[in-house]
């Protein structure tokens, strides 16, 4: 009798052990099954509304909602961060912009920062004055927010001569709620930041030297260009330089992230900060082929130039190795239509 009980005692355990594990089990396959779904309706709510038509490289209109079966040309990216914070007065002007180009042959990557400030002259732009380059997007949206990007890429895709093949707008709070879901940034700040501005609640202290630092003060770190409280001011060459660590090392942070829970927080805020011209269809399949358009390397590309206020105006040479590199193989000659000395 002893040996039966204890028998009936040893499956009990056993049987509690595998319904802990199935629950176990169930559970992950039901989150993972949620976290699916999830990653679907976030890339329903990045995508373009619907297929419209998008400019190549000589003008002319291509669909943009064709199939990519399988991933094989360069990829060329127009990325862009806006301020939408709350006191801003509306203000959409990009404050970041980066040209990301990335070889799924090669799995070599090309970024250059375009100065918020470089001239784009009006005969180029078809507007009746010259611009910053930071201007275009909330124009366009002003104008129709349902073709800014569109209208935006075309514009860029003319001034550079490089293809674009589609462009990604994220805004400032989602940047500063991403950077905080992550766990914020190690980064080597390069030198002390001090700036108020009580009109849209600007508030920049940073202190030189290697510090962790949180979404807010990432953003910061990025965007600060001058000082109205006693510290130097920086020029548009050294926010590029920041914007292209603090995006290397974001990219980094994203592709080693582990744990379907990791990622939920950052679909939320993916899902309601960034908005993109790419059908979902085709983002879908871009997502899929994650692996192949992963760039091993990564080239960034800093433009340097002179300031002629109220104009940065970029060294021709640099501008066009920077291109020749966007462009790739593509032969095309460099003709590009903006401002240099």
């Amino acid at each position: 009798m002893k040996k039966i009980m204890k028998f009936l005692g040893r499956r009990k355990a056993l049987t509690a052990v595998l319904l802990i594990t199935g629950m176990i089990v169930g559970s992950a396959s039901l989150y993972a099954a949620y976290l699916t779904n999830k990653w679907h309706q976030t890339l329903d709510l990045i995508a373009a509304p619907e297929a419209t038509a998008a400019p190549n490289i000589i003008g002319s209109k291509v669909p943009v909602s064709q199939t990519v079966n399988q991933i094989e040309k360069p990829l060329t990216f127009l990325l862009t961060a806006i301020d939408e914070r709350e006191g801003n007065e509306g203000s959409l002007n990009t404050d970041v912009m980066m040209l990301f180009r990335v070889n799924p042959q090669t799995h070599q990557g090309t970024v250059v920062s375009i100065p918020r400030d470089l001239e784009i002259e009006a005969e180029k732009s078809g507007l009746d004055t010259s611009h910053k380059a930071n201007y275009f997007y909330a124009y366009y949206y002003n104008k129709n927010k349902y073709t800014a990007l569109y209208e935006t890429k075309s514009l860029f895709s003319k001034v550079y001569q490089v293809p674009i093949d589609n462009m990604v707008v994220i805004n400032f709070d989602g940047f500063r709620k991403l950077i905080d879901e992550l766990g914020g940034m190690t980064l080597e700040v390069d030198m002390d930041m001090l700036y108020q501005d009580e009109s849209d609640g600007t508030n920049i202290h940073l202190n030189k030297g290697k510090q962790q630092l949180n979404g807010k003060q990432v953003l910061d770190f990025i965007r600060y260009r001058k000082s109205n409280l006693g510290t130097a001011e920086s020029s548009d060459m050294e926010r590029n330089q920041r914007e292209q660590l603090v995006l290397n090392q974001l990219l980094d942070e994203l592709t080693t992230l582990n744990g379907i829970t990791a990622w939920g927080g950052v679909l939320d805020i993916i899902g309601s900060s960034i908005k993109t011209d790419i059908p979902a269809d085709e983002l879908r399949t871009l997502t899929k082929s994650y692996r192949d358009l992963k760039p091993a390397t990564v080239q960034y590309i800093h433009l340097n130039g002179e300031w002629e206020s109220p104009y940065l105006v970029v060294k021709k040479k640099d501008l066009e190795e920077a291109l020749k590199a966007l462009r790739g193989q593509t032969g095309l000659s460099i003709d590009s239509q903006v401002r240099t000395d």
